[in-house]
């Protein structure tokens, strides 16, 4: 903002803000969101206007399952039980049942 224009506004929390027109002075004053007004510079970055260099997209990892022994058990034995058919867990929770 050029020496002579523009407004000074004091905001509430003590900070001084050079407002540069009237047109801004008067939205900024009846509270409206930067963001939302299509002239301004905040509105312009939250649309990604004007970015003159394309930077590639920033490739993610996928996460990778890992399974771990738990403390009762070993790691083969979980594989094992998992790879079991239902009828032969069905049977063994059977006979569980029966003791």
């Amino acid at each position: 903002i050029y020496p002579g224009n523009g407004r000074l506004m004091i905001r509430r929390d003590g900070k001084p803000v050079w407002l540069g027109s009237s047109k801004a002075f008067s939205l900024t004053l009846q509270r409206k969101k930067a963001a939302k007004l299509v002239w301004t510079q905040a509105w312009r970055r939250l649309h990604k206007k004007g970015i003159t260099e394309t930077s590639t997209k920033k490739r993610t990892r996928r996460t990778n399952k890992v399974q771990r022994a738990v403390v009762g058990i070993s790691l083969e034995d979980i594989k094992k039980k998992a790879s079991e058919k239902s009828s032969v867990r069905s049977a063994a929770r059977d006979a569980a049942l029966k003791e």
